[in-house]
């Protein structure tokens, strides 16, 4: 469980709290579902409830329809980041990661044309599966940060955060002025196109900039 995550094997010093999500970060992504392109970076959280670490079999909600992979790249903070400017904000990243936004597709579509909120879709318990987090090369780098998805051994997606339409520092002041992150939240900052529906026993392989691998599987 969410519990166990860490940073490059160590125990992280703080609880983990929140996680904060950026949906339609990506242009690509947004057409793909032909969804409008937002004018401001659009907001969601999951509760702690829905990490659970990839290395372990991840469970899917039956008889809610499809539910679809979305491969972002995630961000550890480590220090409390309120009304920030991008410098403080890039500044209490502390660990990066590569995490899946689990979505009941079908249930969201649902909620969406009825103009709800997303939560019944997004924040489930397991919707968030999480890699470990390496201390960085890869903060220093976020502006250009390559990550991918394949499942049973087929490229699904391929990102990198140059073409966010936010960059992570802008994202992170953003969020920080609507809600106080601290230390132990986690932000996800968007997917790429090429979303699709997981299956029982789906192999995966998650990617992050070019040298670190993360394997999962779904349950049976």
């Amino acid at each position: 469980m969410y519990q166990h995550l860490d940073i490059q094997g160590q125990p992280l010093p703080y609880g983990v709290g929140k996680v904060v999500c950026v949906g339609r970060s990506y242009r690509d992504h947004a057409t793909e579902l032909n969804n409008p392109i937002p004018s401001e970076p659009l907001l969601f959280i999951k509760p702690a409830s829905s990490l659970v670490n990839l290395s372990a079999p991840l469970v899917l909600p039956k008889g809610l329809g499809a539910i679809h992979h979305e491969v972002e790249v995630a961000l550890l903070i480590g220090r409390r980041l309120c009304h920030a400017d991008e410098a403080e904000a890039l500044a209490g990243i502390v660990g990066v990661g590569v995490a899946l936004d689990l979505t009941l597709r079908d249930v969201q579509d649902k909620l969406k044309a009825q103009g709800h909120p997303w939560e019944r879709a997004k924040a489930f318990d397991g919707s968030c599966p999480i890699s470990p987090f390496v201390v960085p090369d890869c903060v220093n780098r976020l502006s250009e940060l390559e990550f991918s998805l394949a499942v049973n051994g087929q490229l699904r997606q391929v990102g990198n955060t140059r073409d966010l339409m936010w960059p992570v520092g802008l994202l992170l002041t953003e969020m920080s002025r609507c809600f106080t992150l601290n230390p132990g939240d986690i932000v996800l900052t968007g997917t790429p196109k090429g979303v699709g529906e997981l299956l029982a026993k789906d192999s995966l392989e998650l990617q992050l900039d070019g040298q670190y691998r993360f394997n999962a599987v779904v349950a049976g």
